[in-house]
């Protein structure tokens, strides 16, 4: 039998409900062990009638800093204002406005990701977060493709690696792809 209390879900004997490895990702198992006090460990109820209901269609979604399912460009703060676009059909560069749908995003609540209008599929970067480099991929809501948009810059949810247009090239087709948070406009 579990009891609840001070946000932890405790046994008869005095073990807790935890996320097994301390690891926030979807479909991670539950496991009962020692208590530790660790945020992987703490709980907390939420009855159905007071749950706050995801933002909708037309709606802000307060936590990534985006409309739902609302265009919208991504424009560089660069001198000459290009926009985010791809080439390849897949890697992330900037380039002058030109009316594509290869320049039209917007974020998708239900994946928490942001996607294209050329072809739904979402920004992603490479090999499952273990490059700089930036692309469109299938969806799939992975850290990798999850981010938000916060003090003017589009931030990755897990690691913190902002859109960057690399090198701070003010150039027609130059590469964007993700880098540590310099704070910089580019």
């Amino acid at each position: 039998m579990f009891r609840y209390k001070d946000g932890f879900v405790t046994n008869e004997k005095g073990k807790v409900m935890a996320v097994s490895g301390g690891i926030d990702n979807e479909n991670r198992n539950l496991v009962v062990e020692q208590r530790n006090g660790k945020v992987h460990q703490r709980w907390r109820v939420v009855y159905v009638d007071e749950y706050e209901k995801e933002p909708t269609k037309g709606q802000f979604n307060k936590k990534f800093g985006l409309y739902v399912e609302r265009d919208f460009y991504v424009v560089s703060k660069l001198p000459s204002g290009r926009y985010l676009d791809f080439i390849n059909n897949r890697n992330f560069v900037i380039k002058t406005k030109n009316g594509r749908k290869s320049q039209v995003w917007y974020f998708h609540q239900q994946s928490l990701t942001i996607r294209t209008r050329y072809n739904n599929q979402s920004w992603d970067i490479k090999n499952a977060g273990r490059t700089n480099d930036m692309q469109i991929w299938s969806t799939n809501s992975g850290w990798f493709q999850v981010f938000k948009y916060e003090n003017n810059q589009f931030i990755n949810w897990q690691s913190s690696k902002v859109l960057d247009v690399k090198g701070a090239k003010d150039e027609e087709g130059h590469p964007v792809g993700v880098w540590s948070n310099n704070r910089g406009r580019h």
